[in-house]
Formats: C-alpha cells, structure tokens, sequence
C-alpha cells in the first residue's frame, strides 16, 4: 500500500509545515556556505604541529583499496574499509588475525572552528532526515562532495588501523591523517548476494568472517544486540509507503566495523585523560521486571535463569510477537548520553554503555554527527601521545547538552514523519477494520495502549470505550480506524 497521488499533495504541505513548526532550517547562511565552498576547494587539513597542511603534504595512503558500504543513493559517505589477513606469528599459534583500515571523512579540514559554517554545525548537531528531502548538518558541497568519500576521488580522511587476533579481539589501535581513495561504493544487498554465493573476493569476504568473531565476542560481553524491525518510510516513484525492515547479515556485520572504531576510540581516550564517551546505564530491575510482564502476555518465553541480552538473540523478528516484544525491548536503552572528561578519566561504571557492555565513543559519522568531529581529532592526538587540539578541549563542556537537544530534535523529527505518513496512507479508511496485535498498555490506564497493524506497516495508539474492559496485552484483535489526518490527527483506533 502507498500513498496516492491524491494524498501526496496534504503530505507534502504537512511536511513542509512540520519544518516550520519544528525550525528546521531550509538553507545554510550564506556566510557559513561561503566558507564551505571555500574549503571545498581548498581544505585546510590541521597538522600535528599545529599548522595547516595540504592535501599534498599529507601522508598518502590512496594504494589501500578502500571501499564504502551504505543504503544504496546515498553520497554522504563517512566511511571507507579495507580488510585483511596478518601473518602467523612465529611460534606453535596457529592464525596471524586481521587488519582492518578504515578511514573516516575528515570533516575538521574543512571546517574552521569559531568559523560561520562551525557555529551553524553546533545549531543543526545531526542530518535530519524526511521523506522528501534531507537536511544535512553540513552544505551538500561539503556533505555529498568534497568532504566525502566518494569512489574514485582522492579525500583526507582520519584513517584507523585496527588489529585483531585470529579471535577478533582488539590488540592493536593507531589512528593518523592520510589522503585516501575509495574504489567501490557497495550496497548491503549487493554484499549479501556476493558474500552468499562464495564469490566475493578476500577483502569483502573478510566482512563476514571479522564481523561474526566481532558478535560472537559481543555475545561473551553480554552485550545486548536489539535487531529490530524498523517501521522505515520508503520513497518510489514519488510515493510513500510504509514498512518493516529487518536488518540483512551485512548491514549487521559492517555495524560490527563501525562499533569496533567507537570501542577502540574510547580506549584511546580513556587512556590519554580527555575525551567524551557515548554513555549508558544500566537498566534499573523494576525495567526488567515490566519487560518480563510483557514476554510472558506476549507468549515470549523467557526461562528464569536466562538473561535479558541472551533472550533477545533468540528471537526471531519475522514473527510478529517477537518483533513486538523487541519493539517493547528498546525502553531499557533509554537514558543515554554522553560523558566527558578532561584530566582524569570517569570511574569504569560511569564510562560504561550498558548496551555494548563496554566503554563506547561516537566516532565514524562526522558528515552526518557533530560530536564525531571532536571524537576524531581527540584520537589522533591521543594517537600520537600529544595534547588534544585548544579548540575541542573548549568545545567539550557543552558538547553533551548539545548533543542531547540534537538527537531529541532527530527522534522527534523521525516520528513526526512516521506518523505523517501513517495519517496519509490511511486518511481515506477511517471507519475501516484492521488486523492488529496489542503491544503495550498502559500502567494506569489499560484501557489505553499501542497496537501493531498486521498490513499496512503501522502503529497507532488504541483506546476503549470509558469504563470499558481492559486491552488484552499480547493478543491480536479487530481494531476500526477513527482517526487520520496528516498534520493534524495522527493515526487513533478503537477496538472493533
């Protein structure tokens, strides 16, 4: 089911009216895209001694074979790798372990700091994403252009080398500026299709084999690995439908490369003394307790001596219990944030993120993350044992707070549009019956609750007549639509 050219219009006009509400700004001030188009022609990439280098003095490392892999379109390329085999040690262990290049954009040799376009990259903190269009956290010459790294053209990137043992375990970091050339921009599908059939060559064949020693060693953390279906938005043709997407094997192996640098990163700077870690505690027992509820109205089996991260990696996200008590899982990875420090490092359990069960950093998205620009240049100089730049020690202190109203804007837009698109998918069916499982209901009010429709992709929200009969958590039941106005109502439902 899409949206019809009959609804596209009020779509539209309910999106473009959400910017307004929300402030999303519709273009960058000219002073800020001056300096961006300025430096696209000329970076100025900082060196060690604090000087400003070229791209013609940097280190060049455009023989590794670089590729990305991302969602198939998409030009803001923050990442590129290149994996390969060590040699066997000398000695009775078999397995030399794995290298893994991977450069990341290098967004500070275009931007410079107190500048107009980095006062504008504190106020928007993230890309912001919509159905019809994107709102970049940096100018499209900078974002889809210069700054990112695009097959075939020579870029400054951060570039990592992280070693493994032949177990996947992390022995090894250094991180260092290089010009970098990417040969290939790959997508998650076309990997999964190679890496399937046996075909692909070593360097992407190693994916697989480096990102499942990386999970298997996730497992033994207790680290917890929600895979999710998302309720995305997707675009053809003009049109909009909704749908469940449950992660491919590559998009989850690839994700093991990116949490392996924000590891490395926040040993890198716990190490040094100074930095900002990716933060999250531990979920109180009463949480725990409410999800145990929720397995068991849910028909979820959940033995008393298995854990929380356990469970979950049991449970199979085509099944629709299951994929809504994974939905319900999410609630115990709130309260996120990011800690920093500067001269002594935070005691283990407040540098430590629950979910990864490790110190973690936000350190490969700096196109598209503010706080990934400061993770980069604080582990380059913890890298090369030297003091972290003047102007990201003094950006530090605020650096969370922003980040926080960052991504609360980021979830807020991302729902707004969900629901803009539910509204405009159904707004022509109020009245209609719908297939649907009842996911939660509320503490204090069970006759209120959230309901998961069976086809098309939606969630609503679900109440009873007053003084009626509590909603069955867990069970599927005949649901009528009573509301759906994009911009206006978003989608409402009463049990039928």
């Amino acid at each position: 089911m899409h949206v019809t050219d009959a609804a596209e219009s009020p779509l539209r006009v309910a999106l473009h009216e959400l910017r307004g509400k929300l402030e999303i700004p519709d273009h960058f001030p000219p002073t800020a895209q001056a300096e961006a188009e300025s430096a696209a022609r000329a970076p100025r990439i900082p060196a060690a001694d604090g000087a400003v280098a070229t791209e013609h003095t940097l280190e060049d490392a455009t023989d590794l074979p670089l590729f990305t892999l991302d969602p198939p379109g998409t030009l803001d390329l923050d990442q590129a790798m290149f994996l390969s085999r060590r040699p066997a040690p000398p000695g009775p262990k078999a397995g030399g372990g794995y290298r893994v290049h991977y450069a990341i954009a290098d967004v500070a040799s275009f931007v410079t700091p107190g500048g107009a376009l980095d006062a504008e990259a504190h106020h928007r903190v993230a890309t912001l994403y919509f159905p019809d269009e994107r709102v970049p956290l940096h100018p499209y010459v900078l974002s889809e252009g210069a700054a990112s790294l695009l097959p075939d053209r020579d870029r400054p990137a951060v570039l990592w080398q992280l070693d493994l043992d032949a177990d996947g375990a992390l022995t090894g970091t250094s991180v260092r500026r290089a010009l970098v050339r990417s040969r290939a921009g790959l997508d998650y599908a076309g990997v999964q299709r190679v890496l399937d059939d046996r075909t692909a060559e070593e360097p992407l064949a190693l994916l697989r084999e480096i990102g499942q020693l990386r999970e298997e060693r996730e497992v033994a953390r207790g680290a917890i690995s929600l895979n999710v279906p998302e309720q995305e938005i997707v675009e053809h043709d003009g049109c909009y439908t909704l749908g469940y997407r449950a992660p491919l094997p590559s998009y989850a192996w690839n994700a093991q490369i990116s949490l392996l640098t924000g590891i490395a990163a926040a040993e890198l700077m716990l190490a040094s003394g100074t930095g900002i870690l990716r933060t999250l505690p531990t979920a109180p027992d009463g949480s725990v307790a409410r999800l145990r509820l929720t397995a068991r109205a849910l028909g979820v089996d959940w033995p008393h001596h298995t854990s929380y991260a356990a469970l979950i990696r049991t449970l199979d996200p085509r099944r629709a219990t299951h994929a809504a008590f994974l939905q319900e899982c999410t609630a115990l990875l709130r309260g996120a944030g990011y800690t920093v420090f500067d001269g002594t490092a935070p005691a283990a359990s407040e540098a430590l993120h629950a979910a990864v069960a490790a110190p973690y950093a936000h350190a490969t998205a700096p196109l598209r993350r503010l706080v990934d620009r400061y993770t980069s240049e604080l582990c380059l100089a913890a890298s090369a044992g030297a003091a972290p730049p003047d102007w990201v020690r003094a950006a530090l202190p605020a650096l969370p707070r922003e980040m926080e109203l960052g991504t609360q804007r980021a979830n807020q837009v991302e729902r707004a549009c969900v629901d803009l698109v539910e509204a405009a998918l159904l707004r022509d069916r109020v009245g209609e019956i719908f297939e649907a499982l009842v996911v939660d209901i509320q503490e204090q009010d069970p006759t209120h609750g959230t309901v998961h429709l069976y086809d098309p992709a939606v969630i609503g929200t679900v109440e009873t007549a007053p003084e009626g009969p509590a909603l069955p958590l867990g069970h599927r039941i005949p649901v009528r639509l009573t509301e759906a106005e994009p911009g206006h109502h978003p989608v409402r439902f009463t049990p039928a």
